[in-house]
């Protein structure tokens, strides 16, 4: 099995700076990917970015050149750096680990105010 425990969120105004952080744990050998994933009130759960175990990332045509994706192998930990954040991306934002089982965090608040 594998736990997840995200962190980071928090209020800040449009404009500014977050740093989300996925620790894991458990059998963290078996992750394959980890995803960063956001729920915005009243829509749909969407993939933000996600970064593979060789090091590949891919991100949301919203996010690209203001999010990145990274990871500390040693610490078992994804980082998801928000820059320039907008209102719009104001959600609960949840990390994923795919294995043969796919596991998620309890999400944290990330709320940009206008």
């Amino acid at each position: 099995q594998v736990q997840l425990v995200e962190s980071g969120g928090g209020l800040v105004q449009a404009g500014g700076s977050l740093r989300l952080s996925c620790a894991a744990s458990g059998s963290t050998f078996s992750i394959n990917t980890i995803g960063w994933y956001r729920r915005a009130p009243g829509k749909q759960r969407e993939l933000v970015a996600a970064i593979s175990s060789g090091g590949s990332t891919s991100y949301a045509d919203s996010v690209k050149g203001r999010f990145t994706i990274s990871r500390d192998n040693a610490k078992n930990t994804v980082y998801l750096q928000m820059n320039s954040l907008k209102p719009e991306d104001t959600a609960v934002y949840y990390c994923k680990a795919e294995t043969s089982i796919n596991y998620w965090g309890q999400g944290t608040q990330v709320t940009v105010s206008s």
